[in-house]
């Protein structure tokens, strides 16, 4: 974690000159509460005036905020109070608060009881929020926007997530969340977390650590529900347990050192507890627990989105622990209110979340998106948004009363692979010869990506397994490796190969003289699309045809999973230390997820099956599964894991089973201004969780539209 000196530097800065520049806590930021929707596809309308929360001297407590502390002296965290820690520093008794509108948006959560009094919601130990700027008022409707269902959403999912930690805005502190406190053995092989006592799921029910053990036991290590162990309970060698010590502590265990867990629950979308009592009604009801989770979450990882169906309403939600739960969902959008249990309050006794409502808008074409960011009709956005429209966007500025800013992107360099298992032979051979894929590098002109995707606001970089700007091992060497733009020297390689121009097209034919067209399909939400087609431009050039087709994510990611691509294109997200070190799915085959996929589905089922389908790897690849166990062993920064680390990277840059192109990417951070509590949110990265550690449930708005 020391070595984040990249990150350290960059967010330091940014947040002092943001604190430098932040209105006193009393001043009135000149913002507007974004319009509340009847349903999520329509257009917005205008809101109702935000609420007012509770004036501080009501409250019992100062008013303490990061911009102005009210004589409090901060606690172990800078941004959080456990209460009691809280009213010892401050001198205070706590009372609570509730949002005015709680009863009638329970009243829309389908099978919730009627609430009980505010003080009887939140747990006995509730954390507290100091916000950035000010005590938030209550009210108003976020608007949110994104490609589909599960397509450029995560910006926004992340917008109401919880886990059992967090990232602070230093992307380096880890601080409490869901749990309040945790504590390692000395090896790395027992963690200890303490829950909050009182904490309840949002239909009222208890949350214990019986859900956190119901969720590894009956549900992830349940081969009716996973076919195969998720990888994400398993750690090189490693195979997660977990022990219950009483309601409120809990062990998770580890057969080998695994000391990344810490990082993975901070970055995480999976969250590691689900409502035992929800399925247990169901099961009562006659349906099996892998009828529960199929019916309820699609057996899909991405847990924190329990679905409708689409059917608009339900008989059932889902619990939840979020700061907003689903009431609605459509094929156009979803809809979803403020959780009336939510167990956080800001620093006079508020209950959190300050936003009434949640509306999300499904808009395939960037075209429309980009018209409905500009016109100010969306409140964040991050995700599948690029420094390619950052000149439209800013000119629209005062027109759409939004702010766009340049972000550091973490794990937003765009690679290119070849499918190395792919079932045409022809090609296989083709896409196994490390000179084709040296060859496809060097013929790309990453400087002239760079002036015209990029507008000079990134630098050429080869692919890396482990981001270099949040790991200490990836060297000069490793970012430079056949990033020239050698055209002389990729026709070279091309034609040692035996790639030869057989019909006299002007492009090389296969090595049994038959057509040779790679087929390069893309998403947008995975990279910018002038981007491909310069690639296809360089790569005509040295004689190598080359279809290039734009689908929907679904579509790309549908085809890729199931070996049927020739050519994968994502940015490189999963690869920063944060995650590798609980996480290999970016180290070993098929070096992808379900939602970037990688390039050798069929290395990976060799080794899954122990032999007994799939393609057997080259020993390279057989190694890295031995190196990627080590490597998750040792804390992040260590000089163990520095040492492994740099052997992992060593194997992927020679061997070129991902052709990078740019690296230290800016791109940029959308806010409408009238959305409070922003904070100084300066890193732009799918890995950190998007705005999870900005701790979005302060946010609120200043003002009407």
């Amino acid at each position: 974690m020391k070595r984040f000196i990249w990150l350290l530097a960059l967010v330091s800065i940014l947040a002092l000159a943001l604190v430098a520049c932040q209105p006193a806590a009393s001043e009135p930021v000149e913002e507007a509460a974004p319009a509340e929707e009847a349903a999520p596809a329509e257009e917005a309308e205008e809101a109702a005036p935000a609420e007012e929360a509770a004036p501080a001297e009501e409250a019992g407590c100062p008013a303490v905020t990061i911009a102005d502390r009210a004589g409090v002296a901060a606690g172990e965290y800078a941004r959080l109070y456990e209460l009691a820690d809280f009213e010892a520093a401050a001198d205070c008794t706590m009372t609570f608060q509730e949002n005015p509108a709680i009863a009638e948006l329970n009243a829309q959560i389908t099978n919730n009881p009627d609430l009980p009094p505010v003080e009887e919601r939140v747990p006995s130990e509730p954390m507290v929020v100091v916000p950035y700027e000010a005590i938030g008022q209550y009210g108003g409707t976020f608007n949110a926007l994104s490609n589909a269902t599960e397509s450029g959403t995560s910006d926004f999912l992340a917008v109401r997530h919880v886990n059992l930690v967090r990232f602070s805005d230093d992307y380096l502190t880890f601080e409490p969340n869901v749990a309040k406190s945790w504590a390692w053995n000395d090896d790395f092989t027992e963690i200890t977390f303490s829950l909050r006592a009182g904490h309840k799921w949002s239909d009222g029910a208890p949350f214990t650590t019986a859900d956190v053990a119901f969720w590894l036991n009956d549900l992830v290590l349940n081969p009716e529900v996973y076919g195969n162990t998720p990888g994400w309970v398993t750690f090189g060698n490693s195979l997660m347990g977990v022990e219950v010590i009483d309601e409120t502590t809990f062990k998770f265990t580890f057969s080998e050192p695994t000391p990344g867990i810490l990082s993975f629950f901070a970055v995480s979308y999976i969250q590691p507890f689900q409502p035992k009592h929800f399925f247990d009604a169901k099961i009562a009801e006659g349906m099996t627990i892998s009828e529960v989770a199929e019916g309820y979450y699609g057996n899909s990882d991405w847990t924190d989105t329990p679905s409708l169906l689409l059917g608009g309403s339900a008989d059932d939600v889902i619990p939840t622990l979020e700061s907003h739960i689903l009431v609605e969902e459509t094929t156009e959008g979803r809809r979803l209110v403020a959780n009336p249990y939510y167990f956080v309050v800001d620093t006079v006794g508020n209950q959190l979340p300050y936003i009434n409502e949640q509306s999300e808008v499904y808009v395939p074409e960037s075209e429309v998106r980009n018209l409905k960011i500009t016109n100010g009709e969306v409140d964040y956005k991050v995700q599948s948004i690029g420094i390619e429209d950052f000149t439209l966007y800013k000119e629209h500025e005062a027109d759409g009363n939004y702010t766009v800013d340049l972000g550091a992107g973490v794990g937003l360099t765009i690679f290119y692979g070849f499918n190395l298992t792919h079932e045409d032979e022809g090609l296989r051979e083709i896409f196994n010869d490390l000179r084709f894929r040296q060859a496809m590098s060097l013929a790309i002109n990453r400087a002239e990506i760079v002036e015209l995707v990029y507008l000079g606001q990134a630098s050429p970089v080869q692919a890396s397994p482990a981001d270099p700007n949040t790991v200490g091992f990836v060297t000069e060497a490793h970012k430079t490796a056949f990033i020239e733009y050698d055209v002389a020297g990729a026709n070279t390689l091309l034609d040692d190969m035996g790639l030869v121009d057989v019909d006299g097209d002007g492009f090389r034919d296969r090595l049994d003289g038959s057509n040779l067209t790679l087929d390069l399909q893309f998403s947008n939400q995975g990279g910018p699309a002038a981007m491909h087609e310069l690639v296809n431009s360089y790569w005509a050039a040295v004689g190598i045809a080359s279809n290039v087709k734009e689908v929907s994510s679904d579509e790309y990611r549908e085809r890729s999973t199931t070996n049927g691509s020739d050519v994968l294109t994502w940015k490189f997200d999963g690869t920063s230390g944060v995650v590798i070190v609980a996480n290999d799915e970016m180290l070993v085959p098929p070096f992808g997820e379900p939602f970037n996929p990688g390039v050798a589905y069929l290395w990976a089922e060799w080794v899954s099956s122990d032999g007994a389908s799939g393609i057997e790897p080259p020993a390279d690849a057989l190694e890295l599964y031995d190196l990627a166990a080590q490597f998750q062993q040792y804390p992040l920064g260590s000089a163990e894991s520095d040492a492994i680390g740099a052997q992992i990277v060593d194997i992927h840059v020679a061997n070129l089973w991902k052709i990078g192109i740019a690296g230290d990417i800016k791109t940029p951070i959308i806010h409408h201004n009238t959305l409070g509590n922003w904070g100084p949110y300066t890193i732009v990265s799918y890995d950190y969780y998007r705005p999870y550690p900005m701790i979005p449930a302060q946010w609120f708005f200043t003002s009407d539209r």
